[in-house]
């Protein structure tokens, strides 16, 4: 007799179980019945109703360690699948049930682990990675991911430690190597460098930029937190560190181009130069790389540059509006940067482009806040974090108004021609 094909097997089990529960009551306590029942739902990629049978199975025969190694492995499978789609606080709860029914199994503390640092819960991370270290765990990957937490957390010294204990094990990690030449680096900068703290920030600056007041920057940070977070609806749990450097080093330290007045690689970095005081210039770069922080976390990291760099020239321009001249010229005469071009980073731009590609972003930005308004801005991101492409995040966004994202992109040239045109034939008073 042929086999029955696997979708038409499962059909023919469940409507088995359905019968034998009607027919036979006892038979609905069967652990390796339900256990059966959901290896086949999860061929079919049926994970939450196969959970829900192995959930049956453990319930029923809760010493059975097939059965648990089954609930476990199905958990984790589900807890990989919600890392996939950056669901982490899910998955850190998946890894959590599955190292339930294993406690002594040092896999699920270091999944868990990852996850909870993915969310930037890292005093959770410490605790699950050491965990896992306890219980015998000593690979590269464990000691990479502690040193990361470490690191991101602001311990630099036990981020080292860690990373050097993975090239112990793995000398042919180059790419570990170099974050410890890189932190090594910071740390000699830290030894000359003091920190302030507030509720959601801390703040570590050169002593030979003792001269700027650090409680006034962190003020305007705090102010930062709630006014762009009214503006995108979101609000980053895990304090944001800022590091202000002298030009000097910031450049050493991130090899980033000589046009760049800020970064964001997870913790802000600012190069102040010679500045003595909180300057308008200073307070709108600060805005600028913290909207980057939100931006970053709201669409976990998909966000074309344009976006990204418009939204932080909004948020920033609110401190210090710096004037527009080459955005104006394009306009007038022609010249504007593609779009698709600046969905790549600007590093890869002249030195000209990159003073209009700012420009442009900005404008283009500015104008999908006052056409659409802001929910409409949040759903778009938000629609990026799904991994949705820019071109359809906006297309559904905008739907209600028929356009789509070269529509908008055609609409604001024409709209920025016609402005900047105007300004050019105006008769002097």
């Amino acid at each position: 007799m042929a086999s029955l094909p696997s979708q038409r097997r499962t059909i023919f089990i469940h409507a088995f179980l359905v019968v034998i529960t009607m027919v036979f009551p006892a038979f609905a306590n069967d652990p390796i019945l339900h256990n059966d029942y959901a290896l086949k739902l999860l061929e079919q990629g049926e994970y939450e109703k196969g959970l829900d049978q192995l959930q049956k199975a453990v319930g029923l025969s809760p010493y059975d360690l097939t059965l648990r190694r089954n609930l476990a492995e199905t958990y984790t499978y589900v807890g990989m699948r919600q890392m996939e789609q950056k669901i982490y606080d899910a998955a850190a709860d998946s890894f959590d049930h599955a190292r339930e029914l294993f406690p002594d199994a040092s896999r699920y503390a270091v999944l868990r682990g990852i996850a909870l640092h993915a969310a930037k819960r890292y005093e959770g991370a410490i605790y699950e990675l050491e965990r896992a270290r306890s219980l015998g765990e000593a690979s590269p990957e464990l000691y990479y991911h502690l040193g990361s937490v470490y690191y991101d957390s602001g311990d630099l010294s036990h981020a080292v430690e860690m990373w050097e204990k993975a090239l112990e094990l793995d000398p042919s990690r180059s790419s570990i190597r170099e974050l410890v030449d890189k932190t090594r680096r910071e740390l000699v900068l830290e030894t000359r460098m003091d920190k302030w703290f507030s509720s959601r920030f801390s703040l570590t600056y050169d002593t030979e930029l003792k001269s700027l007041p650090a409680g006034r920057i962190l003020d305007v940070l705090e102010t930062a937190y709630n006014r762009v977070g009214a503006d995108l609806d979101y609000f980053p749990e895990a304090r944001v560190q800022v590091l202000l450097y002298t030009r000097k080093d910031f450049k050493e330290l991130t090899a980033s181009p000589d046009w760049s007045g800020g970064l964001y690689d997870g913790k802000i970095r600012v190069p102040v130069g010679g500045a003595t005081e909180l300057t308008p210039l200073l307070r709108n770069v600060l805005v600028h790389e913290y909207t980057h922080v939100v931006v970053y976390e709201m669409t976990k990291g998909n966000c074309p540059t344009w976006l990204n760099e418009g939204l932080a020239e909004l948020e920033g321009r609110k401190e210090f509006n710096q004037p527009m001249a080459d955005l104006g010229r394009v306009a007038r005469h022609g010249g504007f940067l593609s779009f698709p071009l600046l969905e790549q980073p600007f590093s890869t731009l002249s030195g000209r482009q990159v003073t209009l590609a700012y420009q442009q972003s900005y404008g283009l930005v500015n104008f999908m806040v006052a056409r659409y308004g802001w929910h409409k801005m949040q759903e778009i991101l938000r629609l990026l974090e799904t991994e949705m492409s820019v071109q359809d995040a906006i297309g559904s966004a905008l739907a209600d108004y028929g356009i789509d994202y070269s529509g908008v992109v055609k609409e604001w040239q024409g709209n920025m021609t016609k402005e900047y045109g105007e300004q050019e034939h105006l008769a002097p008073e």
